[in-house]
């Protein structure tokens, strides 16, 4: 049974200092013009891909709800997407690799970066997902094994 994981890192986003001008907190900073852009530039990619049944999860900051509803399908906010969250709180989440469905998440770098690099053997510092792009993953038995592959890597710039 294949198990698909596809990881989006939030696009673009206004600057932690310009935000907290304005009196937001890294949690409120909202995507740039730019970043609503990336975002609607990979929903439609997504749109085309995406399987009917995946599940959908977002972290519960501003700009990658932002980047999720460029979508335009219900998704569940967890804490355990926070940008502060571990590879195993994500993981445990989306109860990889037993997935019976295909699992979207919505996140932060360095922890989609590490989740990369865990599941296909790099050091966790090796992987760097840019803002916007986005990581499909699939699970799968080949003779007798279980290994992680890569089935694409997307960037809105290429979009």
């Amino acid at each position: 049974m294949n198990a698909d994981l596809i990881l989006w890192r939030h696009a673009e986003a206004e600057d932690l200092a310009d935000n907290e001008e304005t009196g937001g907190s890294d949690l409120s900073r909202r995507l740039t013009p730019k970043g609503e852009k990336q975002a609607a530039r990979m929903s439609n990619w997504l749109t085309r891909n995406l399987p009917e049944d995946a599940r959908i999860w977002s972290s519960p900051a501003v700009r990658t709800e932002q980047t999720v509803l460029a979508l335009g399908r219900k998704y569940r906010l967890s804490d355990a997407l926070r940008p502060d969250a571990s590879v195993d709180d994500l993981l445990q989440l989306v109860q990889w690799p037993r997935l019976h469905h295909p699992a979207l998440i919505v996140g932060h770098q360095p922890t989609l970066g590490r989740v990369v690099a865990r599941l296909v053997g790099l050091n966790e510092s090796e992987c760097s997902i840019k803002k916007g792009s986005l990581w499909w993953l699939r699970q799968r038995e080949r003779n007798g094994g279980i290994q992680t592959v890569i089935l694409t890597v997307q960037s809105p710039e290429f979009l």
